[in-house]
């Protein structure tokens, strides 16, 4: 597990993938634009990083060994501590099939790989909002 250090306040990431090149780009470009970035290599690793650093946004791939992305999102979101924490699947399928089992397990969003700079970053901005918005903070 690895941790980018960034000002205090800034947005949590945890980024979830058993690839080490997907991780460290997200990271880097995470990173780069001031948020606080963890990443994990399985579904694990992930759950103690949730508890650890309780992440304001997470990004999950979806074909991992040992804890695919379905499975860590569903124990995330089944608990009551974490539920609230905004899921985005990552995936290089783009099949119906996967985006509805990634609602299923409460998945809030879903980006095919190779995810740009803007859809990370979109993501980001779209849960932040929708969370400040449940919160009554003026958008």
């Amino acid at each position: 597990m690895t941790e980018t250090h960034t000002p205090a306040g800034a947005t949590r990431v945890l980024v979830i993938d058993d690839s080490k090149t997907i991780r460290r780009s997200a990271e880097n470009l995470l990173s780069g634009e001031g948020f606080e970035v963890y990443t994990a290599n399985d579904g694990y690793e992930a759950l103690a990083s949730v508890v650890e650093h309780r992440p304001d946004i997470i990004f999950a791939d979806i074909m991992m060994p040992r804890l695919d992305g379905y499975q860590t999102c569903a124990l995330i979101k089944n608990n009551a501590r974490y539920s609230h924490i905004p899921v985005v699947l990552l995936s290089s399928k783009d099949s119906i099939f996967d985006k509805a089992r990634g609602r299923i397990v409460g998945s809030q969003s879903y980006l095919t790989k190779p995810f740009s700079r803007e859809d990370l970053l979109g993501a980001i901005a779209e849960h932040l909002q929708t969370d400040a918005q449940a919160a009554g903070e003026p958008s």
